[in-house]
């Protein structure tokens, strides 16, 4: 990644400005300015995760960037984190909604702004600028969402086609950990009062989002998919085929006038600095963005194609690759006008094509099936992409394609239409679509899961009759892929996919009766038909390291007992920030583990442990949370500490059972 140093405009850091609502609630904003360049456009990034230490060293890889292109970069502590006042009650409630429409107010209002405001984020910050697009503040007049979604159950952490993640508790454990630090004492004076109400308040959002187990009200608050036509403003959407909010750009360019649309390899990162590569310049091309929208610059932004992918190129499984091949592809809009429907039937003897017809082939997968699918969000190159899938692929039913004597080009999202039915009332089925090598290693194109509860409705889920056959079709995510000759397509489908899906109270055996999969052929060339802009950023931040980071992935057994567990360990290693004094350290131990025979038996331990020094100030937290199930209760447990040096200051344990109505 190239650094740039010299810009067009020097630029002026102010650390800590207050914004205060009209409730009186101050927050704290950090703002880079262009000097000498009269009132200029402002960008908003809003977000919880702290911009004095935690997002300070991604911070001053972009927002001064910004700013040296004549903008006003302004990066604020949502409520109730980092430095600004308040508590935070929970992830897009309205009083965070309502925050960003005053602050967007507020930047519009400043003598150094010219009235326009752009507002970007990724994942929380990515969210709620479409919020806020859909809440339509005047002054807000382009956005830029990144690793976003539209539909906050179908598309976030909590669900997937109605079933419980795993990661749901994963991030509930993470908001614990994060949402309960203190501001930093150098910028506010009342912080250890501040703290410890923060920690009084402190929610464990978990079994709160357990419990709505249907797209229901809460849900719909904050999904902009609930009026599409209220994002008014125009719409820049990047995702990444490595994170798992992969299909909002599709949405967007479907749903939304003028949005437009970037999807490359990435993990859950900003793309100047994801893996895995080839990385894009997103300051750039946000920039062009920012250029045509708050500054009426003629750049031709607007007739830009409203689709771009990298489609991929067959390769051998890596979960650690930091590389994918493949070349850019360019569509005029969504769907893709050159991706043409492809129906292939599921046919006897495990054939993807034929002649179709009636099946008898039961579906009763392992616990254990699933380890190898990857993070939900990858953050890194650190194990941390789908590995392998041909070990899962062994205890699926899979259904396998004619060797391919051409490359296979498929852009969109796939489609499966099976009949079926179940001998409990509770089950789910995923699928997955795999591309198999010559010498059977199995790389995972694209997945989709259904909890059949949910066969009908999302809104108004209902309990299978055993024995009751059903015909379901499930969308598997979107995907640009394109497979080499000599490989093959599989479809593997499973009634458990651990830990990525909280397992069924019971073992389920669906019976398949009927199944059809819908490809999306894409009939492009394979050359490059868009060139991204290459990487470049503002220089590195000013800090010092103590101590490296670590990190481990690892698969354990229990040779006695037969348990297995996926065990992630990540230390962030000491770090001082050299322009104002604070260090930290974070350190996470995650254990996901099942017993191969007992679908009852996942459990979930996430430890999450933060520690803040400056001179003789030391504080920390430990967040420790839990997970595990009974037949008709999924239980919940976490226990929070936080320290002063070396003394206890607050001590809290939550405990909650959410009764499982449909997962």
């Amino acid at each position: 990644m190239q650094v740039v140093t010299e810009f067009s405009f020097a630029v002026k850091i102010e650390e800590d400005v207050g914004i205060v609502m009209p409730d009186g609630c101050r927050l704290s904003a950090r703002i880079w300015r262009a000097e000498g360049a009269g009132p200029v456009p402002a960008i908003l990034e809003y977000i919880p995760y702290r911009k004095g230490d935690g997002t300070y060293a991604r911070d001053a890889r972009m927002h001064p960037y910004f700013a040296g292109h004549g903008y006003a970069a302004v990066r604020v502590d949502m409520r109730g984190c980092g430095d600004s006042e308040g508590l935070m009650a929970d992830e897009y409630t309205q009083q965070e909604m309502q925050d960003a429409v005053d602050v967007i107010a507020w930047l519009a209002a400043q003598d150094w702004c010219n009235g326009n405001v752009g507002m970007m984020g990724k994942s929380w910050g990515g969210f709620n600028s479409l919020q806020a697009a859909f809440s339509q503040p005047p002054a807000l007049k382009a956005i830029v969402t990144v690793c976003s979604s539209t539909d906050r159950f179908a598309d976030d952490v909590h669900f997937r086609g109605g079933c419980l993640l795993g990661e749901n508790l994963g991030w509930g454990a993470v908001m614990l950990s994060y949402s309960s630090r203190p501001a930093d004492p150098a910028v506010r004076s009342d912080w250890r009062e501040d703290w410890l109400a923060r920690l009084e308040a402190e929610p464990f959002l978990a079994p709160r989002w357990a419990s709505h187990q249907r797209r229901d009200a809460y849900w719909k608050h904050g999904s902009v998919c609930e009026d599409f036509a209220r994002v008014q403003v125009p719409v820049l959407s990047i995702s990444g085929w490595a994170d798992n909010y992969m299909n909002t750009s599709a949405k967007l360019v479907e749903n939304v006038a003028g949005a437009k649309a970037i999807i490359g390899p990435w993990v859950h990162q900003y793309p100047h600095q994801a893996v895995p590569g080839p990385a894009m310049g997103f300051m750039d091309a946000a920039l062009r963005w920012w250029d045509r929208w708050l500054k009426g610059v003629d750049n031709g932004a607007e007739d830009d194609p409203a689709y771009r992918a990298w489609m991929i190129d067959s390769e051998a499984p890596d979960a650690s690759t930091l590389h994918r091949k493949g070349r850019w592809v360019a569509e005029t809009t969504y769907p893709a006008p050159r991706s043409q429907d492809q129906v292939m039937a599921l046919s006897a003897g495990g054939v993807l094509g034929g002649a179709g017809g009636a099946l008898n082939h039961p579906i009763c997968t392992p616990p254990d099936l699933g380890f190898s699918a990857g993070e939900f969000f990858p953050m890194s190159s650190h194990a941390e992409l789908p590995g392998d899938q041909a070990g899962d692929d062994a205890m699926s039913l899979c259904f396998d394609g004619p060797v391919l004597d051409a490359p296979l080009a498929l852009l969109g999202a796939a489609r499966l239409r099976l009949r079926l039915s179940s001998d409990k009332p509770r089950a789910f089925v995923v699928a997955r679509l795999c591309d198999v090598g010559p010498d059977g290693a199995s790389v995972r194109i694209a997945h989709g899961m259904l909890n059949l509860c949910h066969r009908d409705s999302m809104e108004h889920p209902s309990l299978l009759v055993p024995g009751q056959e059903m015909e379901v079709e499930l969308a598997l995510d979107q995907m640009a892929y394109r497979l080499a000759a000599g490989h093959h397509l599989r479809i593997a489908l499973s009634t458990t996919y651990w830990p990525f899906v909280w397992p069924s109270p019971e073992a389920a055996t669906l019976t398949l009766t009927e199944g059809s999969l819908t490809l999306p052929v894409h009939e492009g060339t394979p050359a490059d038909e868009w060139q991204a802009p290459p990487p470049r950023a503002a220089a590195d931040w000013n800090h010092r390291r103590h101590s490296d980071a670590r990190f481990a992935r690892r698969l354990e057994e229990d040779l006695i007992t037969g348990t297995r567990a996926l065990v992630v360990e990540e230390h962030s290693g000491r770090v001082e920030n050299l322009d104002h004094g604070l260090i930290t350290e974070e350190h996470v131990t995650e254990r996901f583990e099942v017993d191969p025979n007992a679908p009852g038996s996942a459990h979930v331990i996430c430890d999450w442990e933060q520690l803040f020094s400056r001179g003789d100030w030391a504080v920390s937290t430990r967040a420790i949370s839990q997970m595990w199930a009974e037949p008709e209760a999924l239980v919940f447990h976490a226990h929070l500490r936080a320290y002063e040096g070396e003394a206890l200051v607050f001590e809290r344990e939550f405990r909650e059972k959410i009764p499982r109505d449909f997962v």
